[in-house]
This record gives structure tokens, C-alpha cells and sequence, in this order.
């Protein structure tokens, strides 16, 4: 019986949805600072915020500064006042540096900590954010925004626990921010509690409702939850509230790629690729599309630009190898899976997507130890037994295909393919009533495909 026998099909990677924080943010002080300053009238250019051009305001602090005729309280101020100037312009060392000159002058007034703490974030060095927010909560325990701020620090450490108590204190003092809810809600997701994200994001957006990060994040929970099409209906709020939030096209696009729509979420990704022509992601996942629709070389084409953009990612350099296999091109296929295993050596799907190739090319144990090793890593994946099989059957070590493809149907009961070749590999050992069942059972499984019915 002259049969042909199925090879598995391979495994695309997807990226990851982006998730968006709500960022700290700085102290102003305006009203503050224009009761302590009586002796700075004719300075108001110092002290005013965004009335005033930011050079304008540098240049009349540091003349306060440069005078040695102010008192050391206007000195404190006025770098104070330049500092948060520097940090609106993201000059952020200068402003570290002026708020280090403020507190040396008046080591008690909390929001020189804060600021500077904000600086720290914005630099990315969370410890000495965190440490500058402690002590302007020692200063001042009721402030609602020093436990956000905090938070947040907490939260880009990964901090979660930590991050979750600071959110709960903000909130506690400060009940209406949406943004404190907002920020709970996206560390209640990484904690993989979608239920209370959206509880969470829900009470932000009843605070807030402009808060496109707030619908974004609570589609990605939807859609962690698999409800795309709740998912979705947030992400075009997002996308109404700010139409360049390039997460909320392609997270939207995921979700479309979800449900199958993938001319769709082919032109979601696009726009994010026009709003950020570096989102490696979105090249990575619109090649994905394009490949699910049949259309390998556009997908190569993403591939390619995605990994000149992220030459480190290895889903993206199997992803390519797969469209390279759909191509016939298997020795290309081989040197991209080589590549996304030295990237990543834990990674079963690339061994396996490599087993595939090197069956394909015939080279049956080359095939078989890229399966052991797939198998090794993730004992619980249907497919790589059912490949191991085929190689086994094809070296005509039939109770070894048979035995594989047992663990396969014990995996996946409804592996058609496992059923098909165990089904082959029952005639080839003079069976013909359990090849008969198992053929029977891998048409009603999948009646679509003609090999079947071989």
C-alpha cells in the first residue's frame, strides 16, 4: 500500500502584547512655592511653570542662583524650580544635579527627594528612585503621588508585591486617580490575575474614561482571557482616544490574528509600522500573518526586516525558517533554526521546526535527534512524537513509530496525523484490522485531508 505518510505541521511564534505603565511624574509646587517666595516677586519668571518659554525660566533662576545677595532659602528654590525645568527638557542629570543643590540647602522640603526620584526613574536607576521616594514619604506619610511614584519604580524592577502595596497606599490617599488604579490593574496582569486587572482598569476608566492606556491594557486582559472581540472593542477605544498609540494597533492586530482575520491584522500592523518604523514586533507578527494567508515570500521579507531591527529575538529567525520550509528551501530552513537555537537553546519549538527540515531532506536521524531533544525540553508537545514516529517508521522500526505515536493520541486526542501513521505503521506489520481503525478514526478527525483517504 503505497501511501503517503503526513509530516506535522510547524509552529509559528507570536510577539508579545504591549502593555503600557502609567509613567511617574514630577511635583510642581506652583502655589507652594509662591507663598514661600515674597522676596522673589520681580523673579516670578523663576517660579512660574508653563506660562513661561523654559529658557526664560532657566535664565531668571540661575541669576537667583549667581546672587549672592539671596537669601539661601531663594537659592533652594530657584534650583528647585531650574531642576524641574531640566527634567521637563530630559536634561536629566542637570536636573538631578540641581535638585541635589536644593536639598543640600533644605534637606526637609520632601518634594526635592520626590523630583529627584522621578529623575532616577526616567534614567532607569529604580534603586536610587526608590530610595529618594522613601525618604520624602518619611517626610511626608500622607502624600498619595510619592506611593505612586514609588510604585512605579517598583513595578520596572518587577517588583510586583512591593508594587501592589505602594498602589494600594495611593489609592488609599488618594481615591480618585485613575492612574493608581491603572497601574494595579497592569501589575495584577503580569501576576497572570486578569480578573482583578480588569476590575481595576474598569475603575480607572470610570476616573478617567480619556485613559487610552487604561482600554488598552484592559484588551489585553480580554484577550489573555481569549475574548478577542472584547478585547478588540477596547483597543478601538484606545485607537479613538489617541489614534498614534501604536500598542493598541498591535495588540489589535493580535487579537485579529486570533480569530483568523489575518488581512486584518495585516493592515494593523502596517500602521504601527508607520507610527514606529523600529517595531520589530510588528514586522515579526505581519510576516506571521502573511505566512498564515500563504504568502511566504512577503513573510520573508518582514522576517528579514524584523530581524535587522532585533537580530537577538529567536522566534523570529524559526518563524523564517518555517516560510523557508513552505518553500522547499530547507537547508535555509536548518541555518535559521541553527540560529534561533544558539539564541535560545531551551526552545523545543526551534529543534523541532529543525526535526522537521531534516526530514524533509531525508536525513532521518539528524531528524530523530532534533525531535530527542525537543522532546526533552518540552515532554508534553504532541507533535514531536508524532514526528518521531514517522522517522522510526521510515527506518522501518515500527514498534518504535507505534510506541510514539501511542504517546502522541495519549497527548492529543484528536491527533489526526498520529492516528494516520499509526495506522500505516499497523499494515506495515501485518495489522490490517487496527490500520483500518486508526485510518477510520483520522478521517472523522479531519475528513478534509485527502491523504486520509489513501
Amino acid at each position: 500500500m503505497n501511501a503517503k505518510m503526513d509530516l506535522p505541521s510547524p509552529v509559528l511564534g507570536l510577539g508579545l502584547n504591549g502593555l503600557c505603565f502609567g509613567g511617574p511624574f514630577f511635583a510642581a509646587c506652583v502655589l507652594l512655592l509662591a507663598s514661600m517666595l515674597p522676596a522673589l516677586a520681580a523673579s516670578s519668571d523663576c517660579v512660574s511653570d508653563d506660562e513661561v518659554d523654559q529658557t526664560v525660566r532657566i535664565q531668571a533662576c540661575t541669576r537667583i542662583i549667581d546672587d549672592a545677595t539671596e537669601p539661601a532659602r531663594n537659592h533652594a528654590i530657584a534650583y528647585f524650580k531650574r531642576g524641574n525645568v531640566w527634567a521637563e527638557r530630559h536634561e536629566y542629570d542637570r536636573a538631578i544635579a540641581d535638585f541635589r543643590a536644593m536639598i543640600d540647602l533644605d534637606p526637609n522640603f520632601a518634594n526635592g527627594y520626590y523630583n529627584r526620584g522621578v529623575s532616577w526613574v526616567f534614567k532607569g536607576d529604580y534603586d536610587k528612585a526608590i530610595a529618594d521616594f522613601d525618604t520624602a514619604i518619611g517626610l511626608e506619610p500622607n502624600n498619595g503621588d510619592y506611593y505612586y511614584n514609588r510604585g512605579v519604580a517598583h513595578s520596572y524592577k518587577g517588583e510586583d508585591e512591593l508594587a501592589l502595596a505602594d498602589y494600594d497606599k495611593s489609592i488609599e490617599l488618594n481615591p480618585d486617580d485613575g492612574r493608581a488604579f491603572h497601574n494595579r490593574g497592569l501589575t495584577w496582569a503580569r501576576k497572570g490575575d486578569d480578573d482583578r486587572a480588569i476590575a481595576d482598569y474598569d475603575q480607572a476608566i470610570r476616573l478617567d474614561p480619556t485613559l487610552a492606556n487604561a482600554y488598552n491594557n484592559r484588551g489585553s486582559a480580554w484577550a489573555h482571557k481569549g475574548d478577542y472581540d472584547r478585547a478588540i472593542a477596547d483597543y478601538d477605544q484606545a485607537i479613538q482616544l489617541d489614534p498614534k498609540h501604536a500598542n493598541a494597533y498591535y495588540n489589535r492586530g493580535l487579537s485579529r490574528a486570533a480569530k483568523g482575520n489575518q488581512e486584518r491584522a495585516i493592515a494593523d500592523y502596517s500602521e504601527v509600522i508607520r507610527l514606529n518604523p523600529t517595531h520589530a514586533l510588528a514586522y515579526q507578527d505581519r510576516g506571521s500573518a502573511w505566512a498564515n494567508k500563504g504568502d511566504n515570500d512577503r513573510a520573508i521579507a518582514d522576517y528579514n526586516q524584523a530581524i535587522s531591527l532585533d537580530p537577538k529575538n529567536a522566534s523570529v529567525y524559526y518563524n523564517r525558517g518555517i516560510a523557508w520550509s513552505a518553500k522547499h528551501e530547507y537547508d535555509l530552513a536548518i541555518a535559521d533554526d541553527d540560529q534561533a537555537i544558539d539564541l535560545d537553546p531551551e526552545n523545543a519549538k526551534a529543534y523541532y521546526n529543525r526535526a522537521l527540515a531534516w526530514a524533509n531532506k531525508g536525513d532521518n536521524d539528524r531528524a530523530i535527534a532534533d525531535y530527542n531533544q525537543a522532546i526533552s525540553l518540552d515532554p508534553k508537545y504532541s507533535d514531536s512524537y508524532s514526528g518521531r514516529g514517522l522517522m522510526w517508521a521510515r527506518k522501518q522500526e515500527l514498534d518504535r513509530a507505534i510506541a510514539d505515536y501511542d504517546k502522541a493520541i495519549g497527548l492529543n486526542a484528536n491527533h489526526a496525523i498520529a492516528y494516520h501513521n499509526r495506522g500505516l505503521a499497523w499494515f506495515g506489520k501485518g495489522e490490517p484490522d487496527r490500520a483500518i481503525a486508526d485510518l477510520d478514526r483520522s478521517i472523522v478527525l479531519d475528513p478534509k485531508d485527502a491523504s486520509t483517504l489513501l
